[in-house]
């Protein structure tokens, strides 16, 4: 008989009054929303200055379209293209599940490049700012895949190991939504934390790099522990669609950030170009 630690079936539904439900999911993505604006708002408080905090109050909507339109679109193409193409109509039922971080990540991408040529603010100063607070909403995002007892690990004998309400096979499987909040959440958001502290925003680009290639090494690591979705299984040299999306993600932010170290000096403390 297999040990492991016990599973806290909590359910998906935070609470609900009469017909008004909220779920722990959407909870998440509307708390992470709003304390990543708050701690976006803070952040242009550090030099050098370049973006206005009132500019966040506008993009918030912003950021938020593009998460939610980015994310399911990026699940349709990514993960299930076939399948939405004979359903089309099931594309707009996102509360049944079915976003994807990499779509969501093109989606907010866009969203800040639109935003950014409407207002005359500098691309990069934009994205570093949004970089370091993106692991706060990828830290309650998977807190809620844990909730939710979805996008569990692979079975495992360790001590660690869980049975997930949810899992046909009812065998002990890690908790791989903890690794991944671990990682991509607070490990990500601290280390960006640290490099603000340390001025890194005065070099335009360099947290953008760091937030890239971070959340893809996790996500690769991460991977090795979490079951591939039954639908793709494992894919080229036995990589998951996870990990395939990841390597090129991982690459552009390395290069992102050699390129921003590689600029002549750091922006000055008043975003003036001298």
């Amino acid at each position: 008989m297999m040990l492991g630690l016990a599973y806290p079936d909590i359910g998906p539904v935070a609470f609900e009054i009469g017909p008004f439900v909220i779920r722990w999911y959407a909870l998440a993505y509307i708390v992470g929303l709003l304390l990543a604006w708050r701690y976006c708002r803070w952040l242009t408080s550090k030099p050098p200055k370049q973006v206005e905090a009132v500019a966040f109050d506008d993009f918030l909507l912003w950021a938020t379209f593009g998460v939610i339109i980015g994310g399911r679109l990026g699940y349709v193409l990514f993960y299930k293209p076939v399948y939405f193409l004979w359903n089309p109509a099931e594309i707009l039922i996102i509360w049944q599940g079915g976003m994807s971080f990499h779509g969501g990540l093109l989606g907010v991408i866009a969203a800040m490049y639109l935003f950014t040529r409407r207002n005359g603010i500098k691309f990069l100063a934009l994205t570093d700012i949004v970089a370091c607070a993106a692991p706060i909403g990828l830290l309650l995002g998977r807190l809620a895949n844990f909730v939710n007892g979805e996008l569990y690990g692979r079975p495992t004998d360790s001590p660690i190991g869980m049975v997930f309400p949810q899992d046909p096979t009812q065998l002990p499987r890690h908790p791989s939504q903890l690794y991944e909040a671990g990682l991509e959440g607070l490990v990500l958001l601290v280390v960006l934390f640290l490099m603000v502290q340390a001025s890194a925003l005065k070099r335009g680009g360099l947290l953008s790099g760091v937030f890239l290639a971070g959340y893809a090494l996790s996500r690769i690591i991460v991977e090795f522990f979490r079951e591939p979705d039954d639908h793709l299984g494992f894919l080229f040299a036995g990589a998951t669609m996870g990990q395939l999306l990841s390597l090129p993600m991982m690459l552009f932010g390395i290069g992102l950030a050699i390129w921003s170290l590689r600029q002549t000096r750091p922006v000055p403390r008043d975003g003036s170009t001298g």
